[in-house]
């Protein structure tokens, strides 16, 4: 069965698109023109919550824990839709942890990195004058605003982020955990005011953030 792929010539897209292709997988593509704007359009909104491409739908996805259920299935994020297809065609990605782990640390790297600060050295160039400070801080602010109300759109449907408490929670605390140094007043964001002030309830987040890791 055919994935859809979504995407656009960029960066982000070409990865999804040459993982495809090296995996043999069929697929077709339906352009996103990010120059339009089209990625804020409704219905990529369904597929891509953070309205960025690449997502894909897969017709055949996997099944739930126990065999049930399975049939489409939409993925966002060009990582995860490497990890996704890696564990689908057992192609890519190592069976073995030991294995593995390069694998993930170097996808990290790229997603963490060597991608976003690229990105901005694009954005940036591309500009007739010079950029001031103002400028570059109400970029970075803006951008920091809309991915505040990104989580606190998929925390109204949810408790956690991936549904269940997981690993995704506690990567996303960590940054939340300096709101206010990012300017941001968790009561714009009540859900994600409240799954924040859950995950800090909880005994384990406490004593994770009281572990003195400046002079260990």
């Amino acid at each position: 069965m055919t994935i859809t792929l979504y995407a656009w010539g960029t960066p982000n897209g070409r990865k999804v698109s040459v993982a495809l292709e090296e995996m043999e997988l069929p697929y077709t593509v339906v352009p996103v023109n990010i120059g339009k704007a089209e990625q804020f359009q409704p219905e990529f909104l369904r597929i891509s919550p953070n309205n960025k491409i690449p997502a894909i739908v897969d017709p055949d996805g996997p099944a739930a824990a126990g065999g049930s259920g399975g049939g489409p299935i939409s993925v966002f994020e060009s990582g995860a839709i490497l990890l996704y297809l890696g564990e689908k065609t057992g192609k890519f990605l190592p069976a073995s942890l030991r294995e593995r782990v390069p694998v993930l640390e170097w996808l990290m790297w790229q997603m963490g990195g060597f991608g976003p600060m690229p990105g901005q050295v694009h954005h940036f160039a591309a500009l007739e004058a010079e950029a001031d400070r103002r400028y570059g801080l109400k970029r970075f602010s803006d951008e920091t605003h809309r991915l505040y109300g990104v989580l606190d759109r998929r925390l109204a449907e949810v408790e956690f982020v991936a549904g269940e408490l997981s690993v995704a929670d506690f990567a996303i605390l960590g940054w939340a955990w300096r709101h206010e140094r990012h300017k941001v007043d968790l009561a714009t964001y009540p859900n994600v005011r409240r799954w924040y002030e859950t995950l800090f309830a909880r005994p384990g987040v406490q004593r994770g953030f009281a572990v003195k890791l400046d002079s260990l």
